[in-house]
């Protein structure tokens, strides 16, 4: 029986930290495998569409085997569905100064259109396929409609104003950065949120028209 300083007993697998525990290498190479499939389906999806774009292409793009895309993923669906998971960071407008809401929320779209490329990709498939404009539907229900309800004056017309909200943020999103209209991209960010800030802070804040 080795005893506890004995050069020859087994290495101990088991630790979070070691060769096989969460952060070891083969931990680091799924990561790495979820990292490419996923870019390489956003890049799929964006460009084919949902219903083109298939397992075997977006694996290709990848350079695994498609069965790895189906063992991480189990899916087109899942795999979909995990390739435009965005967390829009929106911010508490409630904790803002009111009068300050709708500048604030253009500033932050600008910044996250800019930065978040699984957004950018989202807006491509949405703009031609149903899955996509469904997952946007999805996205901004879920995150856009509880900001709005936060500053809302009236709680009845909260769905209203979110769907306003949304039109400007995505109307100029998709005119500047997907379908980049040259007057678009060419606006300053502080002439974009000149122009939108008010117009957001009134479907915001303003009383019923």
């Amino acid at each position: 029986m080795p005893s506890p300083t004995d050069s020859t007993a087994p290495a101990d697998t088991t630790s979070p930290t070691g060769p096989t525990g969460p952060t070891g290498p083969a931990a680091r190479r799924s990561d790495a495998t979820r990292a490419a499939i996923l870019d390489a389906a956003r890049e799929r999806f964006a460009a084919d569409g949902y219903e083109r774009a298939t397992i075997r292409a977006i694996a290709k793009d990848a350079r695994i085997d498609p069965s790895m895309v189906m063992r991480y993923y189990g899916s087109k669906e899942g795999l979909f569905a995990a390739a435009v998971a965005v967390d829009l960071r929106i911010p508490d407008l409630a904790a803002l100064p009111r009068a300050t809401v709708g500048e604030t929320l253009v500033r932050h779209f600008l910044a996250q259109w800019r930065e978040n490329e699984v957004l950018t990709a989202l807006f491509r498939v949405a703009a031609s396929n149903p899955a996509g404009a469904e997952r946007t539907r999805g996205l901004f229900r879920d995150q856009l409609l509880p900001a709005v309800r936060r500053v809302c004056p009236d709680p009845e017309q909260v769905p209203a104003r979110a769907a306003l909200v949304a039109a400007q943020l995505l109307g100029f999103g998709l005119t500047r950065f997907v379908l980049r209209f040259p007057a678009a991209v060419e606006l300053h960010d502080e002439e974009v949120v000149a122009w939108l800030g008010p117009t957001v802070q009134r479907y915001l804040t303003a009383p019923h028209p």
